[in-house]
């Protein structure tokens, strides 16, 4: 029996990346899952390998999470098949990383505002009904570009620390009914950085160099590990909390 047996998760960007890592670790704790996301063909080749190797069912719904109607049919379709949701994880995220505050314009940053911040604002909100009824919880993303000032990042940072802040809101409101709500900040290796690390390798083995744990994080089993910890009832006391997950590279007071 895994931790999640028998639980239903949304994971949003759950067909690549770090979320596919998540939908990894969901699933191979027994949780079946919906995965959403913009492009339909990176859903259904994450479904085919997830049903594959694992004993879950998934469902694929794509959407764009800037779009409050699109999301509210993710939380319908997934009621629909599974009739109840125990887990909303947020992770999806678009940004023009890279560009300087000062060289944004207004649609920079409201393309990281409506992906990220209001993404997670509509998925919360559309699964609050049904995570009162399993006592569920919230696993939210944010950022190290937020907690400590990235230079290149300014929209996307905005973006996090509003997660950031919503996410201790509903921690607050939703105690009562059971429901708790957490962060983590990753740092994971991605696609994107493995491109990056063919192409800048000297900066690669620079920026090793000040993460103590001398790597990046493997989105399933270090990123994916933690989002199961704090859906799992392991967490039943844990809500309102930001979780560094960075290898020692993301210290806080």
């Amino acid at each position: 029996m895994g931790l999640l047996e028998g639980n239903v998760t949304i994971i949003t960007g759950g067909g690549r990346g770090i979320g596919y890592g998540i939908a990894r670790a969901f699933a191979k704790q027994g949780s079946n899952l919906t995965i959403c996301g913009r492009t339909e063909s990176t859903l259904l080749h994450a479904k085919e390998e997830l049903e594959k190797e694992f004993d879950v069912e998934v469902l694929c719904v794509a959407a764009d999470g800037s779009d409050e109607a699109q999301v509210q049919n993710v939380v319908d379709k997934t009621i629909e098949k599974y009739g109840k949701i125990n887990t909303m994880v947020n992770n999806a995220q678009v940004s023009k990383s890279g560009v300087l505050l000062a060289d944004h314009t207004k649609e920079d940053f409201d393309l990281a505002i409506y992906s990220g911040l209001y993404a997670t604002f509509f998925y919360m909100k559309a699964c609050f009904p049904y995570l009162k009824e399993t006592k569920g919880s919230v696993v939210n993303f944010a950022s190290g570009a937020g907690l400590f000032g990235k230079p290149g990042q300014s929209s996307y940072a905005a973006a996090k620390e509003g997660i950031r802040g919503l996410t201790r809101v509903a921690a607050t409101e939703w105690g009562e009914f059971g429901v708790r709500a957490n962060c983590v900040c990753p740092l994971a290796m991605t696609e994107g950085l493995v491109k990056w690390k063919a192409e800048y390798p000297q900066l690669f083995e620079q920026t090793i160099k000040g993460i103590p744990l001398q790597r990046f994080g493997d989105p399933e089993t270090d990123i994916g590990s933690v989002a199961v910890f704090l859906a799992s009832d392991l967490a039943a006391y844990v809500s309102g909390e930001t979780i560094t997950c960075q290898g020692g590279s993301g210290l806080r007071p």
